[in-house]
């Protein structure tokens, strides 16, 4: 993305400021946060952990059209398109 993500999104539930540090600690990388009011906005965890692992507050399925994905959309297609590539065969034929 880079410095500056603009998203619509609409804030019911937050993450919270109590537990941050903790989650942090515990490997979630906190990587987007609103400017004025310092809201988490995006969370993932690093690829080490998990291949693909992102929660996010905004709504990219607004930004999404059938012919041009949002990135998070295709970012998650292709994750999961690598890993069906990585399994062996008896692993595929057992799920």
């Amino acid at each position: 993305y880079g410095p500056v993500v603009t998203e619509r999104h609409r804030h019911r539930y937050e993450a919270n400021e109590k537990f941050l540090d903790t989650l942090q600690q515990a490997g979630l990388v906190i990587s987007a946060i609103t400017q004025r009011e310092k809201l988490t906005e995006m969370v993932e965890l690093p690829r080490e952990v998990h291949p693909w692992f992102v929660g996010v507050q905004f709504h990219p399925e607004f930004k999404s059209t059938p012919w041009d994905g949002h990135p998070l959309f295709t970012s998650y297609i292709k994750a999961a398109l690598a890993h069906q590539a990585e399994r062996s065969p008896s692993q595929k034929a057992a799920a």
